[in-house]
């Protein structure tokens, strides 16, 4: 297992079998109620680590187990365990929204937020539900969201905090877009960097029926359509230093000119 994996699964266990020990005023306090929130901020992390009964950490610990482990490889651990708590956060907004006066406690929310990860990175990836029906991971979370709406919005959940599930699904979600957003960005400006300020000041500045194509030999036509197809599919931050040099053998001098289209 990973670090925070491990981690979080110790820490779970231990407070849940540390749970039965404490005194009811103790638990009061690290219990999430979300129209207590301004009076006891604490809850909106402490609740993640407090369980209802044995099936409830189980599922939660099994799932965090299964799926955890390639997750934070893939993301690395200081994004895992951000993804992990953001997660689990907006489970506990959502729950502000949506049922202000019921109490929530358990990790399904940062569970569920580690689910979603799994099935953004490895989408097509078989899960085999009771260890036998084959679901791929994206198919699971659509299942799992519609079930989770009609159960919150007046369906059979029973003593359930659907809408922190929800919450936990909406968290990670929007911080895989942060993240991702965030590292093409990077990638991008690295690439930009690799070039010379002019070169690149008049590839991102031009139109693509500005290209200056004239008594250019047919090879290198193609290879100038490869590139502007590549920025059509993919976007201006996919292209590599040697790409952005050879486009700007096309490109105006204007400098004032409107950005690629």
């Amino acid at each position: 297992m990973t670090p925070w994996v491990t981690r979080l699964l110790i820490a779970n266990v231990a407070l849940f079998a540390l749970q039965s020990f404490l005194p009811p005023m103790v638990l009061e306090y690290l219990v999430f109620v979300p129209v207590y929130v301004l009076t006891r901020p604490w809850t909106i992390i402490t609740y993640m680590f407090l369980h209802g009964g044995l099936s409830h950490i189980l599922f939660n610990m099994l799932g965090l187990f299964f799926f955890g482990s390639r997750v934070e490889t893939r993301l690395g651990e200081r994004r895992f365990i951000t993804l992990y708590l953001i997660s689990g956060i907006f489970g506990a907004l959502a729950s502000l929204v949506f049922t202000p006066r019921a109490a929530v406690i358990g990790a399904s929310a940062g569970v569920f937020g580690v689910m979603l990860a799994f099935a953004w990175f490895w989408p097509k990836e078989k899960i085999y539900i009771w260890g036998v029906i084959p679901v791929e991971a994206r198919i699971l979370v659509i299942i799992t969201t519609v079930l989770t709406l009609y159960s919150g919005f007046g369906g059979r959940g029973g003593n359930t905090a659907h809408f922190a599930h929800l919450g936990g699904y909406v968290g990670a979600a929007a911080y895989l877009w942060f993240v991702g957003r965030n590292t093409a960005q990077r990638r991008f400006q690295q690439r930009m960097n690799a070039v010379e300020p002019a070169t690149a000041r008049r590839v991102v500045t031009m139109r693509k029926e500005q290209l200056n194509l004239e008594g250019v030999h047919a090879l290198t036509r193609e290879e100038v359509d490869r590139v502007l197809d590549k920025i059509s599919a993919e976007g201006m931050q996919s292209l590599t230093p040697e790409e952005l040099r050879f486009l700007s053998n096309f490109a105006p001098l204007d400098d004032r000119s409107p950005p690629v289209s």
